[in-house]
């Protein structure tokens, strides 16, 4: 190790020292005791540019224990990013640009939003499938490498192994984890609660593993990374540190989340052979680099610039393809025909619309959970995506459905692709944390949930949905979609392929739903719509969505037998409905809450909002044929007949 290498190791930590004590709030531990591979890796091996940030063929980097953020800001200001000294002096403050955990989209050069253990790791996977699939189909375009950095509590959480379980099967070699072996967690020891072979777990995952014993030895990091890159396997690079190291409480618990103070931070400091003022970068470490990683970077864009400039001239219409990739759009398209007196259920609709959208976009990519025949996920006209088959549009993502929706979010941070993922709606509660990670980093991630109501009768009350979908409308940013029919189903696709930063989960029927005769795009779009209108003058509003649509339209014609007029509004979305003006709600719903009715066979948590009167359903099912659970709950049309007649 050179004097120089010394010294910027020693700023690194320093800053992350200054930074977590004038907050008085921040994790020091992992931050001094990565500091080395974060050093070692940026300096010699990864590739980006702080000139431009998003430059598409930059290596990919994912600090999944993103509670360590003060050493990733520390190498984002020293590599010439937007994060500057003061933006450091506001670590953990109101709208700082420096927040306690990474987030993408608001700090110049953070790749991904992380700090939830775990899921940093599966997003790197995403990545790194990303990266494989844009290189099949634009070799000129896309060649790069994806690291993470993750700590003993990230391979605790279940989705680590998820995540890792998927890379070894699908042989990513171009995707590094390092991890912070350094034994301690926030309750204390490692060995309170863990105690198995990490690196034998992870080999047996169909990983390459190298080990470096010493965390300050970089040269050793520095050979395990060129190995890595040499490996046809992903490959985990665990490296052996001291949590805050330097600190009078190195080596325990108590330096993992609480800051060193000013005492213990300059000991530490003097302990590096660091003797300077709070926040100072020696000029030295600054030109350190500028010389390395800045150089490095920028020499790799203009090369990579003038090849696609040659690409461009050479291949005009693969060029444009890329591009077109690589930009949101909207999808302004003719619908097939669809015919009237029909009937078929929302998922089934769903395929169909999915292979109809996929003749558009040859860079749409997806799957399910093990359940693409029941879900309907599977592109007719794409093969299966492996190791020997990266062009592969269908995705097989096993029973590992967190990991699957944090590898969407990897798969839409990298860019190039468009991207959905499957599974039974019951079980979108396993998913729910990548899909708020979704959310939060403004990523139009698309979530197909099949089986969506008590109907799914014999399997019972534990694959019946009953409380998924008021969860799902709880998330801020996402939009929930449960469409009435085959039409409605062609729209909520095409909305989620139009989104540009929002999710999008699309609620779709086992059962067969018929064509409704005012079902419409644009009435998707709004969010709710009047889909049967009152004969005169309406006594009472039915509001439903999904299957219940058409159950409102059989009701409301028994009610007009009885001499009461009501309105039908298909609501298949409550999120569209909210943004539009407040004359067009008072157009839709032109009476009081008291004379409004939802009607969902799900939970009536979040319909207060717009009715007074819920046919709903606030117990869990029975395991019995649909129709006869359908019955048993009161989801018929004369029983809901006899309610509105009940109220009036």
């Amino acid at each position: 190790m050179t004097n120089i290498d010394k010294l910027s190791i020693a700023t690194i930590r320093s800053l992350a020292i200054d930074t977590i004590n004038k907050a008085k709030s921040g994790h020091p531990g992992m931050a001094l005791g990565s500091a080395p591979i974060a050093y070692t890796l940026f300096t010699k091996h990864l590739v980006a540019a702080p000139s431009d940030s998003t430059w598409f063929n930059r290596d990919r980097f994912v600090l999944s224990a993103g509670h360590a953020s003060a050493l990733l800001y520390s190498m984002l200001h020293l590599c010439g990013y937007k994060v500057s000294v003061d933006d450091m002096k506001s670590f953990r403050q109101l709208d700082s640009k420096t927040p306690g955990h990474p987030e993408f989209g608001w700090t110049d050069g953070v790749d991904a939003t992380s700090g939830p253990l775990g899921q940093g790791i599966s997003q790197a996977v995403g990545m790194a499938i990303a990266e494989t699939m844009v290189n099949a189909q634009y070799p000129e375009a896309c060649n790069h490498y994806t690291y993470a950095l993750c700590g003993d509590g990230c391979l605790q959480e279940g989705i680590s192994q998820e995540a890792i379980s998927l890379a070894g099967h699908l042989k990513l070699n171009k995707l590094i984890l390092f991890y912070d072996a350094n034994n301690v967690t926030l309750d204390g020891g490692l060995d309170l609660s863990f105690s198995e072979d990490v690196k034998a777990r992870v080999i047996a995952s169909g990983w390459n593993v190298l080990e470096v014993e010493d965390g300050n030895d970089i040269d050793a990091i520095d050979a395990a990374i060129v190995e890595a890159k040499s490996s046809d396997k992903p490959t985990m690079i665990m490296v052996h540190t001291v949590i805050g190291f330097g600190s009078a409480k190195q080596g325990t618990n108590k330096v993992h989340g609480n800051p060193l103070g000013d005492e213990d931070g300059k000991a530490a400091k003097l302990s590096y052979g660091f003797d300077h003022d709070n926040f100072y970068v020696p000029e030295e470490v600054y030109e350190n680099f500028k010389n390395t990683f800045i150089a490095r970077g920028e020499q790799a864009k203009a090369v990579y610039e003038a090849k696609v400039a040659a690409w461009k001239d050479s291949n005009p219409e693969a060029y444009a393809s890329f591009v077109d990739a690589c930009k949101a759009k909207k999808y302004d398209v003719e619908y097939p025909e669809f015919v009237a007196g029909s009937s078929t259920s929302s998922r089934v609709a769903s395929g169909k619309a999915l292979n109809f959208f996929m003749s558009k976009l040859s860079n749409l990519f997806g799957g399910s959970a093990d359940v693409a025949g029941s879900v309907m996920t599977k592109l007719d006209n794409g093969s299966n995506y492996f190791v020997d088959n990266r062009g592969g549009h269908n995705l097989n993502w096993g029973i590992r459905e967190f990991a699957m929706a944090s590898a969407q979010n990897g798969m839409l941070l990298h860019g190039g692709v468009r991207s959905y993922v499957g599974c039974f709606f019951v079980f979108s509660d396993y998913m729910k944390p990548a899909i708020r990670m979704a959310a939060l980093s403004h990523l139009p991630a698309i979530y197909l949930f099949s089986h969506d109501s008590i109907a799914v009768g014999e399997d019972g009350p534990t694959h019946e949905p009953i409380e998924q979908l008021a969860m799902l409308r709880s998330i801020p940013n996402v939009d929930t979609i449960r469409p009435a029919d085959e039409r409605e189903t062609y729209a909520a696709w095409n909305a989620a392929l139009d989104s540009e930063k929002h999710p999008t989960a699309l609620i779709l029927s086992r059962q067969n739903l018929p064509l409704l005769e005012g079902s419409s795009k644009e009435g998707v779009y709004a969010g709710a719509y009047v889909i049967s209108k009152e004969a005169k003058k309406p006594e009472f509003i039915l509001v439903a969505t999904g299957s219940e649509v058409s159950l409102a339209v059989d009701a409301q014609k028994l009610l007009a037998a009885d001499g009461i007029d009501v309105r039908v509004v298909s609501m298949p979305c409550w999120s569209y409905f909210d943004a539009q003006s407040a004359d067009y709600k008072k157009s839709v719903f032109c009476l009081d809450r008291d004379h409004i009715v939802s009607i969902e066979m799900l939970s009536s948590f979040g319909w207060d909002k717009y009715a007074a009167h819920h046919v709903c359903l606030d117990s869990f099912g029975k395991s019995a044929p649909a129709k006869d659970v359908i019955n048993a709950f009161g989801f018929t049309a004369d029983k809901v007949a006899a309610f509105v007649k009940n109220i009036k």
